[in-house]
């Protein structure tokens, strides 16, 4: 038996419909041809990643360009330190 692919936009309105709570999982799931265990599954999912939503986009932003200001500057140390390191072989090698 295949096993049937369901769009995100399919399973947030099944989630949606069984947090209304107006039927029960097992109705919208036989309903829909799904599991009920698989609905109950994208339920606790969603519940459980739901603060997301709300969290603030700018502080991910300032986390995610300080990481990658931090990193530039590592490499930027490693490059001239490499540099030196160059430079010094070069004159002890008398080219």
């Amino acid at each position: 038996m295949a096993k049937k692919m369901h769009t995100p936009e399919e399973k947030a309105r099944l989630v949606l419909e069984c947090l209304r709570g107006e039927r029960t999982i097992n109705e919208i799931a036989s309903e829909n041809n799904i599991h009920p265990n698989m609905l109950s599954r994208w339920k606790v999912e969603a519940e459980k990643n739901l603060h997301i939503l709300f969290q603030d986009n700018a502080a991910k932003e300032r986390r995610a360009k300080k990481a990658h200001d931090d990193e530039l500057q590592e490499l930027y140390a490693q490059i001239g330190k490499l540099t030196t390191q160059n430079e010094w072989l070069k004159k002890k090698s008398g080219l």
